[in-house]
């Protein structure tokens, strides 16, 4: 089911604009669909919604939206599973909100190919922050000729495989440049300690947690100004780790 099209303007070259990013909400509880129904509503997305996995999964593929949000607890199928079967076809941007809190359920929903997680009750400011750094990780992906990022003073060039803080380059080991290439292809996107580990050091890697920690803080005492308060690479304690871009 989709909000009411808005009027169609016309631009000034007489063509009408491109029509706002398509969302699929995926959930079965009611004030929930009925809250977000206003919230994006009145933030100008196009939102469609659906009450079962099966009927999720039917509006994405009809509509191809740029974003899906989908609930763990749907009655029909758990929305992990969900999140599998979109991930066999298509890298539309997924943003999990569950009444599932626990650290375990994050990475469950994160490793499956979520690449957001919000925990039930959310406010709606940091919900609308969440999607848009989603939707620049959906738009960014459409253009794979992005070679480089700027975020305040850090530079990192996936070509020259090098970094620069307030134009300094900066050394960076093997096994750091491959970390922040990981962030730098999801900027925003909270990233599991085993996406990371697989990243680095591969399928065989598993038992490579510890080091990971070991080369993220040799990474921010390179990057940050002050390491023990990181701007740019943050932590979410027992998940993961994100490359801040707000």
């Amino acid at each position: 089911m989709a909000n009411a099209p808005a009027a169609r303007e016309t631009s000034a070259t007489g063509d009408p604009p491109s029509p706002p990013p398509a969302i699929v909400l995926i959930e079965d509880e009611t004030h929930i669909r009925r809250f977000m129904r206003a919230a994006l509503g009145g933030a100008g997305y196009r939102l469609f919604e659906a009450a079962t996995a099966e009927d999720g999964l039917a509006e994405v593929s009809a509509r191809q939206p740029a974003l899906v949000i989908v609930d763990l607890g749907l009655p029909d199928l758990d929305g992990l599973e969900v999140i599998r079967q979109l991930r066999e076809w298509t890298m539309v941007a997924i943003i999990v909100l569950s009444a599932r809190g626990q650290e375990q359920d994050k990475v469950l929903a994160l490793d499956a190919g979520a690449d957001d997680y919000l925990t039930k009750p959310f406010g709606v400011g940091e919900l609308l922050a969440r999607m848009r750094v989603a939707l620049r990780n959906w738009a960014k992906a459409q253009d794979s000729g992005d070679t480089a990022i700027t975020i305040g003073d850090l530079t990192v060039d996936l070509v020259r495989h090098s970094a620069a803080v307030a134009g300094n380059e900066v050394h960076l080991t093997s096994i750091e440049s491959k970390l922040l290439r990981a962030f730098v292809r999801s900027p925003g996107k909270l990233l599991t300690q085993s996406q990371l580990v697989r990243e680095v050091w591969g399928s065989a890697g598993a038992q490579q947690t510890g080091a990971l920690r070991v080369h993220m803080v040799q990474l921010r005492r390179k990057l940050e100004a002050d390491p023990a308060r990181p701007r740019y690479l943050l932590t979410e304690p027992g998940v993961g780790y994100r490359l801040a871009v707000e």
